[in-house]
C-alpha cells in the first residue's frame, strides 16, 4: 500500500458530482478500480413510482465463506452555497495534508480507505480466504428507498450470504479509532393533527382554535421523558420539527392546526407501544375539550443492536487497537444509517472517519486520517480471515 493510493482513490470520488440522487460518476469509477481487482460487479438501478430512480453497485471476489461484506454511499447531501466554501466542494483539493470536498468524511473517504485496504491485502495474499464484497448505493441521503434495501432482497434471492457487514459511515468525534457503532435507536416519524372549528377572531366563543388545542397536547407529550434509557441505549426522544396551521387570513380562526415530530427510540419501545403512548398522551390532554386528533406514523427503522460478544466487533476492536492504540468505545449514539436494514440480513457494526464536519460547508478529512482508517481495515481484513469466522 502506498499513501497515494488511498488519496487517488477519495480525490476520484470527490470530484464525482454524485448529489443524491445523481450518481456522478462515482460508481463507473469504483466499477473500474474493483473489476481490475477480478471483482465481479452488478449495477443495480431502481425504481418507484414517486420516488428519484437511482443507481447502485454490488461487487464481490470469491465465492466462499466467510463472507465480509463492506457497505457504504456514494451519494452526498447538497452543498448548500457555494461561495460559503472554503474550497469548491467538488474540487477535492488538499491544502497543509487536509482533504477539502463535499463526501471527504460522509463517506466516500471511508470507501477508498477500505478499496485501499483490499488492494494492499490481494497484492500480499492473492486473493481472500473466503469472500469480500461492496455494496455500495446512491440513496442512502435521499429516500433509502431504491437502494441497500432493495439491494438486499436482490442478492437474498440469487442466493447471495452475507456472514458480517461493516458499514463506512463517519463514527468517530475527533480521533480514528474513538468510536464504533453497534447499533442505533429506531426513528419514527410522526404527524399531529387538531381539529378545532373554524370562525372569526372577534367572535372567538363561536369558534375552536386548534392552535390552542395543539399548544396543550405538544405540552403534554413533552412534559415527561419517554423513558430513562437501557443498557445499550441512551434515553429515547420526541422532536417536534414542523408546525403548520396553512391560514394566510388573518381575522379567521383556522380549523386545523398539525405539527410534525420525529421519535429516536430504543430497545425499550416498539412502533406500536410508542403509537399506544402518544395516542393516551394525546387523549390525556384533550379530555374534556372540543377538539379531535388525527395521527398518522411512518416507520423509518426499528432499533438494533450487534452483541459486543460478536467476533466481527472483537476483530475489529482488536485491529483498531492494533493500529491506534485506543480501546474503541462500542456506541449506540447518533442517527440512523443504512446498517437498519442490514441487520436483518447478518450482524452489522459500523466504523469510519471523523464525523465532526458531516453536511456542513467545508466538510474534510485529513489526509493521514486516510491513511489510518486504510491501516486498520487492512488489519481487519488479515484478522478477519485468518480468523476464519
Amino acid at each position: 500500500m502506498t499513501k497515494t493510493g488511498v488519496l487517488e482513490h477519495a480525490i476520484k470520488l470527490v470530484q464525482c458530482e454524485s448529489v443524491t440522487p445523481l450518481e456522478g460518476g462515482a460508481l463507473d469509477y469504483l466499477q473500474q478500480v474493483l473489476e481490475s481487482l477480478e471483482f465481479e460487479c452488478w449495477r443495480l438501478p431502481f425504481s418507484e413510482e414517486g420516488t428519484p430512480d437511482v443507481d447502485n453497485l454490488y461487487a464481490r471476489l470469491g465465492t466462499g465463506a466467510p463472507h465480509i461484506c463492506f457497505a457504504g454511499h456514494t451519494d452526498v447531501v447538497p452543498v448548500g452555497e457555494v461561495t460559503d466554501w472554503q474550497h469548491p466542494p467538488f474540487d477535492a483539493v488538499i491544502n497543509d495534508g487536509v482533504l477539502h470536498g463535499r463526501g471527504t468524511a460522509d463517506m466516500k473517504g471511508s470507501i477508498a480507505c477500505f478499496v485501499a485496504a483490499v488492494e494492499d491485502y490481494l497484492a500480499q495474499k492473492s486473493a481472500p480466504a473466503g469472500s469480500i464484497s461492496l455494496l455500495i448505493t446512491g440513496d442512502e441521503e435521499g429516500p433509502a428507498i431504491n437502494g441497500t434495501k432493495k439491494m438486499l432482497g436482490w442478492r437474498e434471492e440469487k442466493g447471495e450470504k452475507i456472514d458480517h457487514c461493516i458499514v463506512g459511515e463517519p463514527t468517530n468525534p475527533a480521533k480514528i479509532g474513538e468510536m464504533i457503532k453497534i447499533g442505533r435507536r429506531g426513528s419514527l416519524n410522526g404527524t399531529l393533527t387538531i381539529i378545532g372549528k373554524q370562525g372569526h377572531v372577534a367572535y372567538q366563543h363561536l369558534a375552536h382554535n386548534p392552535i390552542e388545542g395543539l399548544a396543550t397536547v405538544i405540552s403534554k407529550i413533552l412534559a415527561e421523558p419517554l423513558d430513562k434509557g437501557t443498557d445499550t441505549f441512551m434515553p429515547s426522544n420526541l422532536e417536534f420539527t414542523n408546525i403548520e396551521v396553512n391560514n394566510e387570513a388573518v381575522n379567521v380562526i383556522p380549523a386545523r392546526a398539525s405539527a410534525r415530530f420525529n421519535i429516536r427510540f430504543n430497545d425499550a419501545h416498539t412502533p406500536a407501544s410508542l403509537e399506544q403512548l402518544i395516542r393516551n398522551r394525546v387523549a390525556a390532554a384533550l379530555a374534556g375539550s372540543p377538539f379531535q386528533s388525527e395521527l398518522s406514523l411512518a416507520l423509518s427503522g426499528e432499533s438494533f443492536v450487534t452483541s459486543v460478544e460478536n467476533e466481527l466487533v472483537a476483530l475489529l476492536s482488536g485491529a483498531i487497537r492494533d493500529i491506534t492504540g485506543l480501546e474503541p468505545e462500542l456506541s449506540t449514539t447518533g442517527g440512523t444509517s443504512d446498517a437498519r436494514f442490514i441487520k436483518d440480513h447478518c450482524p452489522v457494526i459500523e466504523f469510519g472517519l471523523v464525523n465532526k464536519t458531516i453536511h456542513q460547508v467545508n466538510e474534510q478529512v485529513p489526509v493521514e486520517h486516510l491513511e489510518v482508517l486504510t491501516k486498520i481495515y487492512r488489519r481487519f481484513l488479515e484478522d478477519y480471515f485468518r480468523a476464519g469466522v
